[in-house]
């Protein structure tokens, strides 16, 4: 099976051998991953009784538009049945009730290939992001259950109603693709037949000149509408429609395989200069790009080294496309992406000789050179409200930062200062990020305490993010809870603890960092107040320099 270069993330996972009794295979057929990523290719979970371990603990993100999942299964056992019982979760019951099978929810794993669907419609009446589980237990023997739990997120809408809703009886169960193909040929068969009859009734009848009766396309096309849908672009871009980090709550004008090949330039046009940063996987680099009128713009260049796994170069284009688009003079939008087959990807931005925020931060403490840049508490509140301004403009087109932290942003010789993307940030700062026990790297320190518990974001959480940036600017970017293991943080942000007022910093300043670490979301400020709040603390420093 020949798979495009950059979208083979979730086909070329490393199976880990974990070998299990349950003789069976349980995968996405090609149209279901087609659907849901835009690959032409299967994704087994199960293949002759492997277990991939990597593909069940990818957190699959389902388009709002999406409310129903198709599973492909089928025992491979001839001298015994294999027993199942299958449990559906839903993190938000407001949201998303609890998602419904067309199947039994316990029985015998089927021994000839069948489909069967998960059916999880929004509820329409809040706009939340959902955390659904599904877990199938395989029972071998009295012994012997093996559990196989498929995690998936998926995002409502308040202004998706309920009649959007899919009852579970409409989901076509079939076996295969050769099934789907000859029931839908039946159908239009019959339909059509059906429509001439129709009309050479009324014609015989009424003695009218008749119209012309629809095509084949008419019928078959309505009818196929019910099912699965294949994605007609199966480019190499086709598994970059995946949510990124940044949760994207309003429905964007174009896909994102459209904004993608839009922004691809060739490889030739875009020249590598000095390495800017370097991690583990990833690099930034100083470069330049040859525009369509033939001149040259200096760029920064995200890419990642000859070892990196498809799976974080996946990552850097999700990361990277998410300010696609963004005009906002406090926010770094990408400029370019440059992709060719068997080579590392391009992400392209702006230069204008800007610096990491944390970097920078970092440079002004006293060193043996001296201070590189003194920073008044005034140029400190200047920075926080530049960010504040890209916040405002974000959740103004219903995103949701997620890993807002001086790290993110960037700043250049004037203090201006631009939020950027958390593409690389990883990597390039691994002791921002710590994984608790669930294969998944989070900036547990700067994460809202629901976050931190529940996954659950909102513009709440992204507030309480800024709070850490206020403190990571007043103490120029030192670690926060540095003395608190990662594993304690949820435990000690429940008794009450939060991060200690940093030396020389102003009360007034202080206050607005405990006001956005309310432990009820509905307590912290929003942005527009805390604009209010240090615009008119900063009109007082100013008054008096």
């Amino acid at each position: 099976m020949k798979l495009n270069g950059l979208s083979c993330f979730v086909i070329a996972i490393l199976l880990q051998n974990n070998f299990t009794s349950a003789f069976l295979n349980l995968y996405l057929s090609l149209s279901e991953v087609q659907r849901l990523i835009g690959l032409v290719a299967e994704l087994y979970y199960v293949r002759n009784g492997v277990v991939n371990d990597y593909a069940l603990n990818y957190v699959v993100p389902i388009p709002s538009k999406i409310d129903a999942l198709y599973f492909t299964w089928e025992s491979l056992s001839n001298q015994q049945t294999l027993p199942y019982t299958i449990i559906t979760e839903s993190s938000n019951l407001q949201a998303l009730p609890t998602p419904k099978l067309n199947i039994s929810s316990s029985g015998n794993v089927p021994t000839t290939v069948q489909t069967f669907a998960v059916s999880l419609p929004c509820s329409g009446t809040v706009s939340a992001e959902v955390d659904i589980k599904i877990i199938i237990n395989v029972t071998i023997s009295r012994d012997n259950v093996t559990s196989l739990k498929f995690q998936r997120h998926k995002i409502c809408f308040e202004y998706e109603n309920a009649n959007t809703y899919v009852s579970i009886d409409s989901i076509p169960a079939y076996s295969n693709s050769a099934n789907i193909f000859y029931v839908a040929v039946l159908c239009a068969l019959l339909l059509i037949l059906t429509l001439a009859i129709f009309v050479a009734f009324y014609y015989v009848r009424d003695k009218k000149t008749r119209r012309p009766p629809e095509t084949s396309n008419g019928p078959t096309t309505t009818f196929l509408a019910s099912l699965p849908r294949n994605s007609i672009n199966t480019s190499s871009y086709g598994s970059f429609r995946r949510m990124p980090s940044y949760s994207l709550i309003d429905e964007r004008s174009k896909d994102l395989q459209e904004r993608i090949t839009e922004l691809t330039v060739q490889r030739c046009r875009v020249r590598l200069n000095s390495v800017i940063m370097e991690g583990t996987f990833g690099r930034i680099y100083e470069g330049s790009y040859t525009n369509e009128d033939g001149q040259e713009e200096l760029v920064v260049v995200k890419t990642v080294t000859d070892h990196a796994s498809q799976v974080q170069i996946s990552l850097l284009l999700q990361e990277g496309m998410a300010m696609y688009s963004l005009n906002n003079k406090n926010i770094l939008s990408i400029l370019r992406v440059s992709i060719e087959d068997h080579t590392a990807p391009f992400l392209l931005y702006p230069h204008n000789n800007n610096t990491n925020l944390k970097i920078f931060l970092q440079k002004c403490k006293l060193s043996a050179e001296g201070v590189s840049h003194t920073l008044t508490t005034q140029e400190v509140v200047d920075m926080a409200l530049q960010i504040i301004h890209a916040m405002q403009y974000l959740h103004k087109k219903h995103l949701l930062h997620k890993d807002l932290a001086t790290r993110n942003c960037v700043v250049d010789d004037q203090l201006h200062i631009k939020v950027t993307d958390n593409a690389l940030s990883r990597d390039l700062f691994p002791s921002d990020y710590h994984c608790l026990g669930d294969n998944e790297n989070r900036p547990v320190k700067w994460l809202a305490i629901e976050s931190l518990l529940h996954k659950s974001f909102s513009p709440s959480s992204d507030v309480w993010s800024f709070g850490v940036v206020l403190w990571e600017l007043t103490t120029l970017a030192q670690q926060p809870y540095i003395e608190i293991d990662p594993f304690e943080m949820a435990a000690y942000l429940k008794d009450g603890y939060r991060l200690a007022q940093p030396i020389n910093c102003p009360d007034e300043l202080f206050a607005v960092m405990a006001y956005c670490w309310a432990m009820s979301a509905e307590e912290r400020p929003s942005f527009m107040q805390l604009h209010v709040c240090l615009q008119e603390f900063y009109a007082q420093l100013t008054r008096y320099v």
